[in-house]
């Protein structure tokens, strides 16, 4: 590598196949940074299933890397993900909860297997794709790095990223954070990227695109019992606590039954609501507004502070899931364990085991699972 390359130092990024990385890739380049490929393979089951791409993700990320002019290196880290982020879900699933993988996922492997993988090959810092930002400010206690979200908001992914720590955020840099996806699509077609018109992926990190159902049933028992009314009327038979979410509407198996009717003779949808685990009941409600699917309040454990401590203010906004606007709330109590908000209006389908999110404006203050 000549010298003019790399006076900004040695940066690795995760090349996904995808058109975000590439171009991440691209513009740290034109930053003068001396840019190392790093493709991450974190699942191996069913690998040649009609599901899993990453056979053809692994070529896109490499015929980019030859076109960037860049060296890229595969690295296989799906023991670290089975043991860190799979065994955890399926634990949590277990539990009756629905956990957010990608959450995980972000804090066990991408930036920290990968952060260490990085740092072994000399690079001083990581990037990755992601729409969100860093910055540092000086405070009275030193250098802080903040998490922000991305300038595109359609887009921003803090969410995924908010248990990043303080020396995780110190060497990342998302290239993304200050440009509209359109532009990075743009990028890619001038560039003529092999990838420039590639779907963005959807889906969990390790199941992609398959039926989600169909691919918990292998990893877990299903264990029938009971749909209920709040009145306690039985209305249908569920296949499992673990594969229903809160809020959720398809997939109940109920559609026939129509319950309460309005004047016309129409009916409300059936939501999942919530689940006995002692008695293995699933709970459904009708009409997306039943206080049952209402929420003034939450309380969140397994806590991530991104300034490394809990917030000491009072009124911030906050997520309860990642495709959601900001809500405002009020802190109860938040410490390095606990977090307890009250919302001015009622949040929907608050589901446990799913994130909540705290921010200050488009700072990401941090987060914790919901009880």
């Amino acid at each position: 590598m000549t010298s003019s390359t790399a006076s900004k130092g040695r940066v690795v990024i995760g090349l996904s196949g995808g058109v975000d990385s590439s171009v991440s890739a691209w513009l740290l380049k034109q930053q003068g940074y001396e840019v190392i490929g790093l493709f991450m393979k974190n699942w191996e089951d069913d690998d040649d299933s009609e599901y899993c791409s990453s056979r053809q993700d692994w070529l896109d990320a490499a015929s980019v890397a030859d076109l960037l002019g860049i060296e890229i290196e595969a690295v296989n880290f799906a023991a670290e993900y089975k043991d860190r982020v799979f065994a955890e879900f399926l634990r949590e699933y277990t539990a009756g909860r629905t956990p957010n993988p990608d959450v995980l996922c972000n804090a066990e492997i991408k930036f920290k297997a990968f952060l260490d993988h990085a740092m072994s090959l000399g690079a001083e810092r990581i990037a990755t794709g992601h729409y969100a930002r860093v910055r540092s400010v000086e405070t009275p206690e030193g250098l802080q790095y903040q998490l922000l979200k991305g300038v595109d908001q359609s887009k921003d992914q803090s969410y995924f990223l908010h248990r990043l720590n303080q020396a995780q955020l110190s060497r990342t840099l998302f290239p993304l954070g200050e440009i509209e996806k359109t532009e990075v699509r743009k990028i890619a077609e001038q560039l003529q990227l092999p990838n420039a018109k590639k779907k963005d992926s959807t889906g969990i990190c390790f199941i992609g695109e398959r039926p989600f159902r169909e691919f918990l049933n292998r990893y877990l028992p299903t264990k029938p019992g009971p749909i209920k009314t709040p009145e306690g009327q039985v209305v249908g038979e569920h296949m499992g606590l673990a594969f229903y979410t809160y809020g959720q509407r398809k997939g109940l198996g109920i559609g026939g039954i129509k319950g309460k009717q309005r004047d016309d003779g129409t009916a409300d949808a059936w939501y999942a609501a919530r689940k006995d685990l002692k008695n293995n009941v699933l709970y459904v409600v009708q009409g997306h507004d039943h206080p049952w699917l209402l929420n003034h309040k939450l309380s969140a454990e397994n806590i991530s502070w991104t300034a490394g401590h809990a917030p000491t203010g009072t009124h911030y906004t906050a997520k309860t899931r990642y495709r959601q606007s900001d809500a405002s709330c009020q802190v109860l109590k938040a410490t390095d364990n606990e977090l307890q908000l009250h919302f001015d209006q009622a949040q929907w389908a608050v589901t446990p085991g799913q994130s909540v999110v705290l921010y200050d404006g488009d700072v990401c203050l941090g987060g914790g699972i919901i009880q």
